[in-house]
C-alpha cells in the first residue's frame, strides 16, 4: 500500500512539475442549432410556425485550463448566456394583438478535455451543465372590447384592454455536450489571443414557472387610460395562475390549472468566440 501511494505521489508531482496552467476570458455570439417549433404567427390570412433555440445570443466565458504536457490538458469553464428574443406568439387580428417573446438568461459550466494538434490549433470536447438562470417570457396583449364589454365597463366602443406581463420559466438541471475547435496566436510568453468555433448540444426540460410582473389597463379609443391596474400581480384574472408546475403525467380529469404537461426546449447553438489567454509560468523539474 505504501509503495502504491509513493508511486501515485511521484506521478502527481511529476505531472505538476511539467504542467502549464492558463486562464482565458472570451465573448462571442451563437446562432441556434437543432431548432424546434417555439410558437406561431397568426394574421387574418394564415398561421405560420416559428422555430428557434434559446441558445442563440451573446455569451461570456472564463475558463481555466491545465496542460499535463505540451499537448494534453483539461478545461473547466463558467459562462453566462444572454439570449436573443425568440418569438412564441405573434397575433395580428382586427380585435386582438399579441406579441409574446422569450429569451434565455442562463449560467452554465463545462468540463472538457483539450488537445493541441499544433502549437496554434487546438480542440476541446466535454460535458456541459446548466447551473442556473431562467427563460424569461415577455408578453403584450391588446384586446378590443365587444359592445357588451364596453357597456359593462362604461366606456365607449373601440376601447380595449392592454396587458403586459413577464413569466420566468425554470428547468431541471440538464447534461449536454460541448465541442470547440480553435486557433491561438501567441503575443508573448504569457499572453495569447484566440478565436474558436464552438458547439453546444443541450435541451432543457421545464420544471416550473412564475409570473413576476403583471398589469392590465383599460384604454379609451383616443389612447387615454380609463382604468389603471385593473389586474395586477396581486389580483390576477380568472384562469391565470401566478405559479405553474410542469409534470410528466396529468390526469384527464385534472382541474388544477396550475399544473401542465412538461416539455423540452432547445438550447443548442453554434457560435464564434474571441478571447485572450494568460499563461502562468511553467515550473520545470530539475
Amino acid at each position: 500500500m505504501k509503495h502504491l501511494i509513493t508511486v501515485c505521489a511521484a506521478v502527481l508531482i511529476s505531472t505538476i512539475s511539467y504542467g502549464q496552467l492558463q486562464v482565458s476570458v472570451s465573448s462571442g455570439y451563437a446562432i441556434g442549432s437543432a431548432t424546434m417549433k417555439l410558437g406561431e404567427k397568426v394574421n387574418t390570412s394564415e398561421t405560420e410556425n416559428t422555430y428557434g433555440s434559446y441558445g442563440e445570443g451573446t455569451n461570456f466565458q472564463i475558463r481555466g485550463t491545465y496542460f499535463f504536457d505540451d499537448s494534453f490538458g483539461v478545461d473547466l469553464g463558467i459562462g453566462y448566456l444572454r439570449g436573443t428574443d425568440q418569438e412564441l406568439s405573434i397575433v395580428n387580428l382586427p380585435n386582438t394583438e399579441v406579441d409574446a417573446v422569450a429569451r434565455a438568461r442562463a449560467f452554465g459550466s463545462s468540463v472538457s478535455v483539450v488537445y493541441k494538434f499544433t502549437n496554434n490549433i487546438y480542440g476541446r470536447f466535454g460535458a456541459l451543465l446548466k447551473l442556473g438562470g431562467k427563460t424569461e417570457g415577455v408578453i403584450y396583449r391588446k384586446s378590443v372590447f365587444s359592445a357588451e364589454e364596453a357597456a359593462a365597463f362604461g366606456v365607449p366602443e373601440g376601447s380595449y384592454s392592454e396587458t403586459n406581463y413577464k413569466e420566468d420559466f425554470h428547468g431541471h438541471f440538464p447534461l449536454g455536450f460541448v465541442g470547440a475547435l480553435g486557433y491561438k496566436y501567441d503575443i508573448n510568453p504569457h499572453f495569447s489571443i484566440f478565436a474558436e468555433a464552438e458547439y453546444y448540444g443541450i435541451s432543457l426540460k421545464r420544471k416550473d414557472s412564475e409570473i413576476s410582473e403583471f398589469n392590465t389597463d383599460v384604454i379609451l379609443p383616443d389612447g387615454t387610460v380609463a382604468v389603471s391596474g385593473l389586474y395586477t400581480l396581486e389580483n390576477l384574472p380568472d384562469g391565470i395562475d401566478r405559479k405553474t408546475t410542469y409534470v410528466d403525467n396529468l390526469s384527464n380529469t385534472n382541474t388544477d390549472t396550475s399544473k401542465e404537461l412538461s416539455q423540452k426546449v432547445p438550447y443548442s447553438s453554434f457560435g464564434i468566440n474571441f478571447g485572450i489567454t494568460y499563461k502562468f509560468q511553467r515550473f520545470n523539474k530539475e
